[in-house]
């Protein structure tokens, strides 16, 4: 039996075996942005699972734009070794990866979230965050910093930058973070961005920055490799980003050569008011991928095979990114397999305890 869910994805050069992502999670779990043996398990027995990639989680681009001191990081070269062995596990397993590569903009300098939503002081290791404006994200929060143009610039650059040690570590494709309230969905959001120069005001000037990303990101990474988007779509408060916005938005990211959007939602605002329920992100995702012309991946509450295999086989995303349900079982992929009378592919290894007429796993 043939599934929507189950069929490759081609992006560029770089095929997917089948539409189902483990998303990027934030595991809170390094020290100086290193990836570690934590990440190696966590990461690698996901990719053990069948999904078609695995991406590493927000993975800060300057050390100053990480959530946490615990974040993962890709602002050195230093990071690129424990990166690329992860990388190779993936690879392995026959499973594409990729990186999302992040600036936490207002939201920085936090505690990891295990010891209570708390900013952290400059004795106790944390640091000045940025923003487009000087607006906290909410009380609890640091007032961020206005950047200021050289500092938007340094941005961009490490944006680049980050891209490039991704090539080096050998990853399938790269994700820009633009949404959840970080750095450039501030600069998105008329709710977090007063400015009055070229990066605030109309639409055209809070866009100016994720497209400047994009193209650095564009020039430094290889022609031939996706590159996807993060965006919330909405903020889902009066006055904020709207979906109208993000299907404009996914409109450029497609001339500039973004080939697929992420659609996400929230983050920007303490106030949201969000209607959570099963797959409750989808029609984001559809609308964008109908209007704007662009693959998307459609993420936030998809737990069951059908459910999964609907938003695909009814062209509503491309792709289905789980987080959850991946934490629960790494092996959902294969489960969903099962379920849903499609052969799967098994680590060779495993193959004693697969369903009958489960293939070994091939190495990419």
């Amino acid at each position: 039996m043939s599934t929507s869910l189950f069929s490759p994805l081609q992006l560029r050069s770089v095929t997917f075996a089948n539409r189902i992502g483990v998303s990027p999670m934030c595991q809170y779990s390094s020290q100086d942005g290193f990836s570690n043996d934590w990440h190696m398990v966590h990461l690698g027995s996901r990719a053990q699972g069948g999904a078609g990639l695995v991406m590493m989680e927000a993975s800060a681009v300057l050390s100053e734009g990480r959530i946490t001191p615990g974040d993962l990081g890709i602002y050195k070269d230093e990071h690129i070794e424990g990166l690329a062995r992860i990388v190779r596990f993936i690879h392995s397993q026959g499973v594409r990866a990729g990186i999302q590569l992040a600036h936490a903009g207002r939201k920085a300098s936090m505690d990891v979230p295990w010891a209570g939503e708390r900013l952290l002081g400059a004795g106790e290791g944390g640091w000045q965050p940025v923003g487009p404006s000087a607006l906290a994200f909410a009380e609890n929060y640091a007032i961020p910093k206005p950047m200021d143009l050289a500092e938007i610039d340094a941005v961009v650059e490490a944006f680049a930058k980050a891209a490039r040690r991704a090539q080096a570590a050998g990853f399938d494709f790269v994700e820009i973070h633009g949404a959840h309230g970080y750095l450039l969905n501030e600069f998105l959001s008329p709710l977090a961005n007063q400015r009055m120069d070229a990066y605030g005001g109309s639409f055209e000037n809070r866009t100016r920055l994720i497209l400047r990303v994009v193209d650095a990101i564009r020039a430094a990474w290889p022609d031939h490799l996706p590159l996807f988007v993060r965006i919330s779509a909405t903020d889902w408060v009066e006055g904020g980003w709207t979906i109208d916005d993000s299907v404009e938005l996914a409109r450029l990211l497609r001339t500039h050569g973004v080939d697929l959007v992420d659609a996400s939602s929230g983050g920007l605002s303490p106030l949201a008011k969000i209607p959570v329920g099963p797959a409750y992100q989808a029609p984001f995702a559809a609308r964008i991928r109908q209007e704007a012309g662009i693959a998307t991946a459609a993420v936030g509450m998809i737990t069951e095979p059908d459910q999964a295999e609907a938003l695909i086989a009814e062209g509503k995303a491309d792709m289905v990114l789980l987080a959850r349900a991946m934490l629960r079982d790494p092996y959902w992929a294969e489960h969903a397999a099962a379920n849903l009378g499609v052969e799967a592919s098994w680590p060779v290894q495993y193959l004693r305890a697969a369903p009958k007429g489960s293939r070994p796993r091939k190495a990419l």
